[in-house]
């Protein structure tokens, strides 16, 4: 085995720990979530208010009329805010549980419907990129095997590019999920849903779903290491 070997030798030795860690990191996020909402929704919050109850009284709380409340026939944890529709789609486990795990996701996501009629900049920013980020996930990786096997570096320095759009997405994505977690958390203690007791749970949930987000950018930036890596040995 000669010292010619040694560079890519490295290299593959890097990009095997890079996907390593994007794995355990990504894992352990997925599994922290579920385990809290596990735990939390068998804790049914002292106001018996259920989520989407809730939901409904911080929307008015904060002079929202115009955003709709509807069960979603998604599985566990596929809530969200559609801010095209202007609606809170809560999953059935949660619609209508009275549960703190339920109260902290269904006030998280009536928290995007307040940043939504602020005009909150980093989810206005968010919004333009999606399609920009659809587009240029979709390219990415075909640019850059094309680049390699028909030995083109620009094609390949395109593709890591248009990856650099995703990291982008979510980095600005971080703002505005923990801002929407501030505003839940601050909304249900204002709307009385839940008792200031009751704030540690809540918080526990809400840090444990933001923790998602924060291992997506990780593993982003891993991806885009390795993916500056691998061009880097192909150049």
């Amino acid at each position: 085995m000669g010292l010619g070997f040694l560079p890519f030798y490295g290299f593959d030795i890097y990009q095997i720990i890079l996907l390593l860690a994007a794995m355990i990191v990504g894992g352990w996020a997925q599994t922290k979530v579920k385990r809290t909402f596990e735990y939390y929704s068998r804790v049914p919050s002292s106001r018996r208010f259920s989520a989407s109850e809730a939901a409904g009284m911080i929307l008015r709380q904060n002079g929202i009329g115009d955003v709709s409340l509807a069960k979603s026939g998604g599985g566990s944890l596929s809530d969200a805010y559609d801010p095209r529709k202007k609606t809170i789609q809560l999953s059935g486990d949660v619609y209508y549980s009275n549960s703190i795990a339920a109260l902290a996701i269904a006030a998280h996501e009536a928290g995007h419907a307040i940043q939504h009629s602020r005009r909150y900049f980093f989810l206005s920013l968010r919004h333009f990129l999606v399609p920009v980020t659809k587009f240029s996930s979709y390219l990415s990786f075909p640019l850059i095997l094309l680049g390699i096997f028909m030995s083109y570096p620009l094609l390949t320095q395109i593709g890591v590019y248009a990856f650099l759009v995703t990291v982008i997405f979510q980095l600005v994505t971080l703002p505005v999920e923990f801002d929407a977690s501030k505003k839940a958390l601050h909304a249900l203690l204002e709307t009385g849903a839940i008792s200031q007791e009751e704030t540690g749970g809540v918080k526990r949930m809400l840090n444990a779903a933001a923790l998602t987000y924060v291992a997506a950018t990780i593993v982003a930036f891993l991806t885009l290491v390795r993916l500056l890596l691998l061009t880097r040995r192909r150049n």
